[in-house]
C-alpha cells in the first residue's frame, strides 16, 4: 500500500514517527509534510498529498497538523477525496467502514503517538463501506458534480 504524509510544522514530529510506522508496516511512504520545525503552511502539504490519492498515485493518506482540522478540511476540498478527523480508535474504524474515507487527520497537540498507531490500524484494518455506507458514499460522490 502507498500513503501519503503530509503534516505542518505542528505535526513535523508526529509525521516523522507516523512514517517510520507505517513504513515498519510494510507501506510505501510518500512524505508532503514539512520539513522541520520551522513554520510551514499546512495547505501547501494537505493539497499536493490530497491530490496525489486523488489521482492515484498514492492509496491512501496520514495527515497531521496541530488540532488535525486544517489538514482535514484542505482534504476535503480536493474532488474525490473522502478525510475525517479521527481522535479514538472507534471513530478511525468508522471513518473507513461508514464514510470510506483515504484520508485519516490527526492533531498533534492533542493526541498521542500510541493513539494515533491504535487509529491507524483500525482505519488500515476496516472492512470496506458496503450497503447503506456505500449508498450515502455514493450520494456525497454525487454532490461534487
Amino acid at each position: 500500500m502507498k500513503i501519503a504524509v503530509a503534516s505542518d510544522h505542528a505535526g513535523f514530529k508526529i509525521k516523522e514517527n507516523i512514517k517510520k510506522y507505517l513504513a515498519d508496516k510494510g507501506c510505501m511512504v510518500e512524505d508532503f509534510g514539512a520539513p522541520g520545525e520551522e513554520s510551514f503552511d499546512y495547505p501547501d502539504s494537505a493539497y499536493p498529498a490530497a491530490r496525489s490519492i486523488a489521482e492515484g498515485k498514492n492509496d491512501k493518506g496520514v495527515f497531521v497538523c496541530g488540532s488535525g482540522n486544517g489538514v482535514n478540511i484542505v482534504a476535503n476540498k480536493v474532488k474525490g477525496i473522502r478525510s475525517a478527523l479521527a481522535y479514538n480508535r472507534e471513530a478511525a474504524g468508522f471513518a473507513a467502514t461508514d464514510t470510506g474515507c483515504q484520508v485519516i487527520c490527526f492533531g498533534a497537540r492533542f493526541m498521542g503517538m500510541d493513539m494515533i498507531k491504535e487509529c491507524i490500524d483500525a482505519w488500515l484494518s476496516a472492512p470496506a463501506a458496503t450497503g447503506r455506507h456505500l449508498r450515502r458514499i455514493n450520494k456525497i460522490n454525487g454532490g461534487e458534480r
